[in-house]
């Protein structure tokens, strides 16, 4: 592993992200790109670059692990804001939030797999 870029978690998140940007302003309505829209923003883009961070510590373990513990803290964050904006009817489109929402749970796991094995090397 030569590169963070090289984590599929790494991948999938800033895939994902970039989802998330295009989804909150394409998809919401104008007050929501401000309000919740800019807060599954900013917690969705920390998931890939909280990896980035925690990757360029790697020879220091325990940092490794808490910058992935961020992660997973921000992926659980990002669920939360699509939960809410999905249920207030701010995103109607229920084949875009179902994606999202699959996405985020399969990262979320891969997330905890990752620093699982992180945790185990020590």
């Amino acid at each position: 592993m030569q590169s963070y870029k090289d984590l599929e978690i790494y991948q999938l998140s800033h895939a994902l992200a970039i989802k998330i940007h295009n989804m909150t302003l394409e998809d919401l309505p104008k007050f929501e790109i401000y309000e919740e829209g800019r807060q599954i923003r900013k917690s969705s883009k920390s998931i890939p670059s909280t990896i980035v961070e925690g990757f360029g510590r790697k020879q220091y373990q325990q940092e490794f692990i808490k910058f992935l513990t961020y992660a997973i803290s921000s992926n659980d964050e990002t669920k939360e804001h699509l939960e809410l904006l999905f249920e207030t009817k701010s995103l109607k489109k229920k084949n875009i939030f179902s994606y999202l929402l699959e996405n985020y749970e399969k990262l979320g796991k891969k997330l905890y797999r990752f620093r699982e094995t992180v945790l185990k090397s020590l």
